[in-house]
């Protein structure tokens, strides 16, 4: 496919070494049109919003463990939200909403497509930049406001949003249930702007792979993180409009006098959940596609081995993404849905394990012999199979009607959410970013930092998470505001305690990894072009690359992870290193 496909860039030249004019500070760091520069930008807001959703649990958990206890230094609240120190029951509504918003829509989802797919996307392919630089910065700056929109709504009248991460109807639709109208407007507006930004993204992401790759760079030859970003990117396009409609649908009920999910009024409450969870799973695949490409590409370089079964895990990709469409229907199973539509709910659901399952089993074949090299993340890439797997069996029991009438809204499903996509999800992010670290800022994390890090994250995260599978199961209910209150589950109360110092401790060891991220950009280690000894067109030019990425247009002679090929004097090939008799010994 040729470079030339379409236009590559509206200011800048595609290619370093085509030369290209001096931009002042707001252009290079502001109002960039650059693509790496972009994915630092996204990079920054999400590990903001990361930690403000980490505060959010951390007083959520307080609760739980110390009802009706004033928080430390807990006078910095407003009466209206913390009278004293003491969460009100209508502000740990609020604090149960923003925390769910803030990670999946702010934190996890930014970070895999917004960072990944901006840094990765150009570099991967061989191409200059993304093909629309200009609406790539646009996404950008349509996500800020929809952030600052967000974190507006804690101090507006009546206070955040309290419906819930769903938002579900009739509560969300009208403020009589809850007091609350600008706070869940608000709410409401932050995720339709965000919709656009993510889009823009998402049309930007597909155009580059399908017109912008190298010379030789067949679909067959990208990498398993370009492939998944692909897929996410299509994803996105059709889920988010569908969101989007019923966001409008929801404002509309709240300021127009409409009737769509307002059953006094003739409206239908469960049309909200078929809208919200048509687009809702799919996002959940949006949520982890992009993680298992990066879990991907860093166990074949920890193991030094080519991906067991490359077409294989294609093809999973594409199966996930196509059955994800068609299993909303198990978040709905206690709606008092028809029993054969909710038995096909669950056949659909179990079916969707099985490329899960694929692609598992590939990654085990591929660290199976492999000379692994226990790099930090590779650790985190390990950790998240592990995580991923007990996600993953869980949800095979709320795949079952019967079961999930038993766990349905209880803690066994905040374990199960939490290990696929934090226990997933943020452990693939912490390995993509101590992976690809040296080739955003040149320089190389503290490794002893990043492995206590690590150990303390894995550790405590699982403390903290795995014990919700027991509360559940004992029937404590997800969004409750004081366990004390119900006699059985007053009983288990020391486990709340635990669990909370468990999250306590989670989230210090969080602040190593903040600490160690913004230090190691000027004390670091210098990285060199290709710390990690890897296949893929990015490790073939410098660290961090220059303006237009490559000196001159790629050519790409292989595949992206020939690790230990015979004949080589190294165990691994760049993609773009050409067959010839002095290289081939």
């Amino acid at each position: 496919m040729s470079q030339t496909a379409i236009k590559t860039d509206w200011d800048f030249p595609a290619f370093a070494g085509e030369g290209h004019h001096e931009v002042g500070f707001i252009r290079t760091y502001i109002f960039s049109t650059d693509h790496k520069m972009i994915a630092k930008q996204f990079l920054a807001m999400s590990l903001i919003f990361l930690a403000l959703g980490g505060t959010l649990a951390l007083l959520m958990r307080w609760q739980l463990a110390f009802p009706g206890q004033p928080l430390p230094g807990g006078g910095i609240f407003p009466d209206t939200m913390a009278p004293g120190g003491i969460i009100l029951p209508e502000f740990y509504n609020s604090l149960v909403t923003m925390h769910g918003t803030f990670m999946i829509f702010f934190a996890i989802m930014p970070l895999l497509v917004g960072v990944f797919g901006n840094l990765l996307i150009p570099l991967q392919i061989g191409a200059g930049d993304m093909a629309f630089p200009k609406l790539n910065m646009l996404s950008f700056w349509l996500a800020v406001p929809a952030g600052f929109m967000m974190l507006a709504s804690f101090f507006v009248e009546g206070g955040a949003a309290g419906a819930g991460w769903t938002a579900y109807a009739p509560l969300s639709a009208d403020g009589e249930f809850t007091g609350v109208y600008l706070g869940q407007q608000l709410w409401l507006g932050s995720l339709f702007i965000l919709g656009f930004s993510s889009i823009a993204g998402a049309v930007n992401y597909i155009t580059t792979v399908i017109n912008m790759r190298a010379p030789g760079m067949t679909w067959f030859r990208l990498p398993l993180t370009i492939w998944a970003l692909f897929v996410t990117a299509i994803l996105v396009l059709l889920a988010i409009p569908i969101l989007a409609g019923a966001l409008i649908m929801l404002l509309t009920d709240q300021t127009l006098g409409t009737a769509f999910f307002l059953p006094a009024e003739g409206g239908e409450p469960l049309l909200w959940q078929h809208l919200f969870w048509f687009f809702g799973h799919p996002e959940v695949y949006i949520l982890i596609l992009p993680a298992f490409g990066i879990v991907s590409e860093i166990l074949a370089n920890g193991a030094r081995k080519p991906i067991f079964g490359y077409f294989a895990m294609v093809l999973a990709i594409i199966a996930i993404a196509f059955l994800g469409w068609i299993v909303w229907g198990h978040h709905m199973f206690m709606s008092g849905m028809n029993p054969l539509l909710g038995t096909t709910f669950m056949f659909t659901t179990m079916v969707i394990a099985v490329p899960s399952a694929i692609k598992v089993f590939n990654w085990l074949g591929t660290l199976w012999k492999g000379n692994i090299h226990f790099t930090v993340p590779f650790l985190h890439a390990a950790a998240f199979v592990s995580l991923f797997i007990i996600g993953g069996l869980s949800g095979i029991f709320m795949a079952s009607t019967p079961v999930d009438i038993h766990i349905h809204d209880t803690y066994f499903i905040v374990a199960h959410l939490h290990y696929v996509l934090f226990g997933g999800s943020l452990f693939a992010i912490f390995a993509g970013i101590t992976y690809w670290y040296p080739k955003m800022f040149g320089r190389l994390m503290n490794t002893t930092w990043n492995r206590i890090h690590f150990v303390g994250s894995f550790i405590f995260y699982n403390l903290a998470f795995f014990p919700m599978h027991g509360l559940g199961l004992e029937g404590m209910m997800r969004r409750l505001y004081d366990p004390t209150q119900y006699g059985w589950l007053a009983e288990l109360q020391p486990w709340n305690v635990f669990i909370t110092y468990a999250v306590f401790a989670l989230i210090a060891f969080q602040v190593i990894f903040f600490l160690n991220f913004i230090i190691s950009m000027w004390r670091g280690e210098d990285a060199g072009p290709n710390p990690w000894r890897a296949n893929s067109l990015e490790w073939s030019i410098p660290s961090p690359p220059p303006h237009g990425n490559f000196e001159r247009i790629p050519v790409v002679h292989r595949g992206a992870y020939e690790y230990s090929a015979p004949g080589w004097d190294e165990d691994f090939v760049l993609q773009n290193e050409p067959p010839s008799e002095e290289a081939v010994q």
